[in-house]
């Protein structure tokens, strides 16, 4: 008796053309097997057989389209792989084990020894060690600018200068960049321009609509919005994601098909998340300035905020990370976070979880002192992620840290 498989063929679902971001954070990416199941299909394997050894070869040798490997080629990952895609109105993405993974890969696919980047001083604490120390090791060189100062921006350039990297909002500080204006220093002087999006996701902001040419995410973040998960994702032309996709099949820095699963469906609720955490964090924002123990907020739906009117501008809403100076130095921003009873310790952020962190000893502990002071990272400066439970009630939290402050002050 002879055997004959038969692959299972994945249909895509919906015409989607022009759809909302929200439609398409429910819609797209989805591909159906012949099973026509409606909720999205996990395939945790790590290889795929074929009808014949012909077949096979012709897999691998790229004449014929089809998975190989999961290192490189899962269906759960291109699923979610499409549906950022879509979102963040880029032709093709690529998914990672991380964040960090995620830009890795940009800059090892795009750059080479003898490459200058100029990345913003405003940036997460192991993006800079990343630039700073280990892409050095391979001759690419980093110069760190003020995030908001295209003047230094401009003066930074070099004739080697290939990439200028940002995250907008900041983080922590929630300082704005003028992306079209970085997109345009970039273009005119042959370099790409690479946006971090975590902070805001395709659904308060599209960088590639304001001249970006590659988004990254840690999906880690909003996009799976519940702490399940570590993942990362890199958006952007076809061509530019082919060679990223090209160094993941050759190093392996590879998403799994469980989490790729995971924040497949965390994009089907994220619209909704992100809209309740920049309610929360602008009520939240608005409170702390009022409050006689803090020097200052750091949230750019205030209007105190140097970049609001940016801000406005470029987003749909201002996102769910604020940061905040209490009055003293390190001792008093962690008697602030003890006395804190229902917020999570912990330094992830983009949780329906509140969660609150002290940058200069965690997410940005490894700069040097003068790393973080040029990043403003100071000794009272808390950073708070504001989730979605009710604000009232974070309000109490919020209120011990105050409470704990002005007990020690009588003391």
């Amino acid at each position: 008796m002879t055997f004959h498989r038969k692959e299972t063929v994945l249909i895509p679902e919906s015409d989607l053309d022009g759809m909302s971001v929200d439609t398409l954070a429910v819609r797209a990416g989805q591909l159906r097997t012949g099973q026509l199941e409606h909720s999205d299909a996990i395939f945790p394997t790590s290889s795929f057989v074929y009808n014949s050894a012909a077949q096979a070869a012709a897999r691998f040798g790229g004449e014929e389209p089809g998975n190989i490997y999961s290192r490189f080629t899962n269906p759960t990952v291109q699923a979610f792989e499409g549906r950022i895609a879509a979102m963040e109105g880029g032709e093709r993405a690529v998914a990672t084990s991380s964040g960090m993974a995620a830009i890795l890969s940009t800059c090892m696919a795009l750059l080479k020894s003898g490459d200058h980047v100029i990345c913003s001083r405003g940036v997460f604490g192991t993006t800079n060690v990343l630039f700073q120390k280990y892409m050095a090791k391979f001759g690419v060189t980093t110069t760190f600018v003020s995030l908001t100062d295209l003047q230094e921006w401009g003066s930074a350039v070099r004739p080697d200068t290939r990439m200028l990297f940002i995250e907008t909002p900041s983080n922590p500080l929630c300082e704005v960049a003028d992306m079209e204006a970085l997109a345009q220093l970039a273009h005119d002087n042959d370099a790409l321009f690479v946006v971090d999006n975590c902070f805001c996701t395709p659904v308060l902001q599209r960088p590639l609509e304001h001249g970006a040419d590659i988004v990254v995410h840690s999906a880690t973040k909003y996009l799976d919005g519940q702490g399940r998960c570590v993942g990362g994702v890199v958006v952007g032309p076809a061509k530019l994601m082919d060679e990223v996709y090209g160094f993941l099949r050759s190093a392996g820095p590879t998403m799994s098909p469980f989490n790729a699963w995971v924040f497949h469906k965390g994009l089907e609720t994220l619209p909704i998340r992100m809209r309740a955490h920049c309610d929360n964090a602008l009520e939240l924002a608005t409170w702390l300035e009022q409050q006689p123990a803090v020097e200052q907020v750091y949230y750019a739906g205030l209007e105190s905020h140097p970049q609001h009117e940016l801000a406005k501008k470029q987003q749909k809403g201002f996102g769910g990370v604020l940061a905040f100076c209490v009055k003293g130095g390190r001792e008093e921003a962690w008697k602030f976070i003890d006395a804190t009873r229902m917020i999570s310790i912990t330094a992830n952020l983009g949780d329906v979880k509140t969660t609150i962190t002290h940058p200069a000893t965690t997410t940005h502990g490894r700069l040097s002192p003068e790393d973080k002071s040029g990043a403003g990272i100071t000794e009272n400066l808390l950073r708070l992620s504001v989730g979605i439970e009710a604000v009232e009630d974070l309000k109490t939290d919020l209120y011990r840290g105050f409470q704990a402050l002005q007990n020690a002050s009588n003391t």
